[in-house]
C-alpha cells in the first residue's frame, strides 16, 4: 500500500473515530443539561466527519480512476469505523433532543 493511500485510510480511521467521541461527549452533555456544549461536540463531530468523508473521497476518485485500491482489515476497518460513527452521531442527536424534551417538561 502507498503512503498516499495508508494516509487516506488512518485519516478517515482518525476522523471517524473524532466523530464517535464528540457525539458521546454530546450526549454526556446533554444528559447534564448543558445543551450548548452538546450543540458544540455535535458540530465538532460533524466537521470530523466532513474530514473523514474527505479521506474517503480520495480513495474512491483514485478507484474510479482505475487505481485499484490493496484491499486489507486496515482498509476495511477504516470503512466500518465512519459507518458506525456516521450511525451514532445520528441516535446522539435523537438522544439529545430526548434530553432538551425532558429538560422543558421540568
Amino acid at each position: 500500500m502507498d503512503d498516499k493511500n495508508l494516509e487516506a485510510i488512518m485519516g478517515l480511521i482518525m476522523n471517524s473515530g473524532n466523530a464517535k467521541s464528540d457525539s458521546m461527549e454530546a450526549i454526556q452533555a446533554a444528559k447534564q443539561g448543558e445543551f450548548e456544549k452538546a450543540d458544540a461536540k455535535m458540530t465538532d463531530a460533524e466537521e470530523s466527519l466532513v474530514k473523514a468523508h474527505q479521506s474517503q473521497t480520495s480513495l474512491l476518485t483514485k478507484e474510479a480512476q482505475g487505481e485499484s485500491i490493496e484491499l486489507t482489515l486496515l482498509t476495511v476497518h477504516s470503512q466500518d469505523h465512519l459507518m458506525t460513527s456516521i450511525a451514532f452521531k445520528d441516535l446522539a442527536k435523537e438522544i439529545i433532543d430526548v434530553y432538551r424534551r425532558m429538560d422543558v417538561e421540568k
